[in-house]
């Protein structure tokens, strides 16, 4: 009697524990109407939203001058281009003017930069270029000297040509070869390297995804002291940064102008196009762009008036007829 009563409670009990079980595995294996699944790997992340179609209001310019230029250049690019881009355009100079800060309030920026021509003084001016436009919150850095005419127009059409998702450093090369250095290495040891740069004279570009992460060797005194590293000059030393601390590479373009090439081989008809012209004495003679009037080579030696004409004929001070 006492055996069946123990053989009963087993068998209650050996119910009982199946029942448990299969309840547990009940919940993995329902059907699908809005029931629990089996646990597989999580959906991958949506991609980040892009950001709207890029207008000129987005593009932070920075132009690099000194006070000896002052009247002599930037009287110019301000009452050229840079009157059609004012509120995207900033000056970086090492002296105060009480005119040009008046004309441009707080697009003037006046460093704490030497105004030698010199590698730590240039690159002073590159790093206080940098750190205003990381400041800014605006999606593209562009450079440009004091010598150059930048064609709003034909930068925003470059600028727009670039995929958001990539990193984009875009210039015209200085030479036709990469440039070589020696970086320091632990144990009084150096290491040569060889990368491209933009020529900062013909003005080059930098979307913002690259410039952040240029930070680490150019933001506040880093950059100098990455100039001082490699004992190169600023606009080398941001394609060192570029090329040889993050593997980026430079996108060539043939649209950037310094006065160190041939400006007269350029056609008239080919002007509109160009991002970035300049003007200046080479090998001895003025080098400028060829250009028929509408004003005189006297009156216009730099053909910046000009050129500012045809492309902008509603200019006030553009003769009428290239207005009609």
């Amino acid at each position: 009697m006492q055996c069946r009563l123990l053989r009963g409670l087993a068998g209650a009990l050996l119910t009982l524990l199946c029942m448990g079980l299969l309840s547990l595995r009940c919940p993995l294996s329902r059907s699908p109407k809005g029931e629990q699944e089996a646990p597989g790997p999580s959906p991958p992340s949506p991609p980040p939203p892009l950001s709207p179609e890029l207008q000129l209001q987005d593009v932070f310019i920075a132009v690099k001058t000194t006070r000896a230029f002052h009247r002599s250049r930037l009287d110019l690019l301000l009452d050229t281009w840079v009157s059609r881009t004012r509120e995207q355009t900033f000056v970086f100079t090492d002296g105060q003017d009480a005119g040009l800060q008046e004309r441009l309030g707080l697009h003037l920026v006046v460093t704490n930069c030497s105004a030698e021509h010199s590698h730590p003084a240039l690159s002073c001016k590159m790093a206080a270029e940098l750190d205003a436009f990381l400041a800014s919150g605006l999606r593209w850095f562009c450079h440009v000297d004091d010598d150059n005419y930048v064609n709003a127009r034909a930068l925003l059409k470059l600028l727009k040509a670039f995929p958001q998702t990539l990193d984009v450093y875009v210039g015209r090369p200085s030479l036709n070869r990469p440039i070589h250095a020696s970086e320091p290495q632990p144990h009084n040891r150096t290491r040569l390297v060889q990368f491209w740069f933009a020529t900062g004279g013909a003005g080059f570009c930098i979307n913002r995804k690259l410039a952040l992460k240029m930070a680490p060797w150019a933001s506040g005194p880093r950059f100098v002291d990455t100039s001082a590293l490699i004992r190169l000059p600023d606009d080398c030393t941001v394609g060192y940064i570029i090329e040889c601390k993050l593997g980026a590479r430079l996108q060539p373009s043939p649209l950037f102008h310094s006065h160190l090439e041939t400006l007269q081989l350029l056609g008239a008809a080919q002007l509109p196009e160009q991002v970035t012209l300049s003007y200046g004495v080479f090998e001895g003679k003025l080098n400028v762009i060829r250009l028929q009037g509408p004003f005189s080579p006297e009156e216009d030696p730099s053909r910046f008036r000009s050129l500012h004409c045809l492309l902008y004929p509603d200019t006030p001070w553009c003769p009428q007829l290239v207005a009609r």
